[in-house]
């Protein structure tokens, strides 16, 4: 079975979603979508509450909610509540929200897109850059950061082939390569950029995401060269890797003295970026 994370976004909002490629759904982040019609600050204790209420009324709503890995704020895949496109549907009535018809529809959008991009996968890559540009990210950046997508995924197919399992697997070598190449945990380089349940990714710089490339290209290329057989050599690998990258960073820092990891996430890149292009 294949399942494929990504983010979707509902009115700016990002919604943790995964397409389970077997049954052929969508899968939500309960929690996600309850922020979203809610605006509650505490998402956990309504939906919490909320499964009180309907276990009391005998609902069976929330005793069919399942759980999946999802990366959560720290980055690392955790357990989360998650509903396929029916369950949201019954659930969003038991929420009084005035998006909640502007909902449905975002829902049944999502729903044929995702048949859509099946039949030509172009599609998908020309969504992703419609969705960063409504971010309001620049076009050099945008152009960086697909880029990435298609080099992680390069490397997350190279460790499926040497046996290496999604989830907390992948987010420990994910971990390794950062950490080797920056010097900081991606934990840590979340909290310096001031990042919660943001996509660290999302909120680096077009250096940051070039070493990053680096880093994970190299990782891809060890391991093709090399053919680790236990976890505990790709961990290996990830170090080597990552370290590619730590020796262009700091040979970088010391050409320009200036660090390269910073706190900037992309409120403050999108007017840095833009300022970039429009000046040059």
């Amino acid at each position: 079975m294949t399942r494929v994370n990504a983010i979707q976004l509902f009115e700016e909002k990002k919604v943790r979603t995964l397409w389970d490629t077997e049954q052929e759904k969508w899968f939500f982040s309960v929690i996600d979508v309850v922020e979203v019609l809610t605006a509650s600050e505490r998402p956990r204790k309504y939906w919490a509450d909320l499964k009180s209420k309907l276990h009391k009324e005998g609902s069976q709503l929330s005793e069919n909610i399942g759980q999946l890995k999802m990366e959560a704020p720290d980055g690392k895949m955790r357990l989360t509540d998650v509903a396929d496109t029916e369950q949201l549907f019954r659930l969003i009535q038991s929420i009084p929200s005035p998006k909640a018809e502007p909902f449905k529809l975002w829902l049944a959008q999502i729903a044929s897109e995702r048949l859509e991009e099946i039949q030509d996968p172009e599609l998908s890559i020309d969504r992703a850059l419609s969705q960063y540009l409504k971010l309001g990210y620049s076009e050099s950046w945008i152009n960086q950061r697909l880029k990435s997508i298609e080099v992680r995924k390069e490397l997350t197919d190279e460790w499926k082939k040497r046996g290496v399992k999604e989830g907390q697997q992948f987010a420990t070598l994910t971990d390794i390569i950062t950490q080797a190449w920056s010097g900081k945990t991606t934990k840590e380089y979340k909290v310096l950029k001031g990042l919660k349940k943001e996509n660290l990714r999302d909120n680096m710089s077009n250096t940051e995401l070039i070493l990053n490339m680096l880093a994970e290209a190299s990782t891809k290329e060890i391991s093709v060269a090399v053919h680790p057989e236990t976890f505990e050599e790709n961990v290996n690998v990830a170090k080597q890797g990552g370290n590619v990258a730590q020796v262009a960073r700091k040979e970088l820092e010391a050409k320009t003295g200036k660090q390269v990891v910073t706190n900037l996430n992309a409120k403050d890149l999108h007017t840095t970026l833009n300022l970039e292009e429009n000046n040059g």
